[in-house]
């Protein structure tokens, strides 16, 4: 298995960073469009477990829509043959201080493009 082929990982970049900005300036559209539309897709949040795309895209349309703003470090994205990756990076928010966040991703291609099939995103103390 080939990993970390230039091609697929600059794609998979280029969703990571689509998705990053599309976060931060609250693109709910490109958001749900990111996740993959099918209930074995699964988010656990800071604050909440959302099985399935419906219950991720209703927390996408309620969440508030300011200090979405974050700065990312450690941001390592690995692919594994040509339809799968894994996304991890550290976050910081100005509005958090102390604190650091952790988000991670399954990425998978479809047909329709690399959507994300499975996200963790949890915030602890920083060490």
């Amino acid at each position: 298995m080939k990993i970390n082929d230039p091609t697929v990982l600059a794609e998979v970049e280029a969703a990571f960073a689509e998705y990053e900005a599309a976060l931060t300036g609250n693109d709910v559209a490109t958001l749900d469009r990111l996740f993959r539309q099918a209930p074995e897709t699964l988010r656990y949040g800071a604050a909440e477990n959302l099985y399935g795309y419906d219950e991720i895209a209703a927390f996408r349309a309620a969440r508030p829509s300011f200090g979405l703003e974050r700065t990312l470090q450690r941001t390592v994205i690995t692919t594994y043959g040509d339809d799968y990756a894994t996304a991890n990076t550290l976050f910081e928010r100005a509005s958090a201080p102390g604190r650091i966040g952790r988000q991670s991703q399954c990425w998978v291609r479809f047909a329709e493009g690399w959507r994300v099939v499975a996200a963790h995103v949890s915030i602890i103390s920083q060490p």
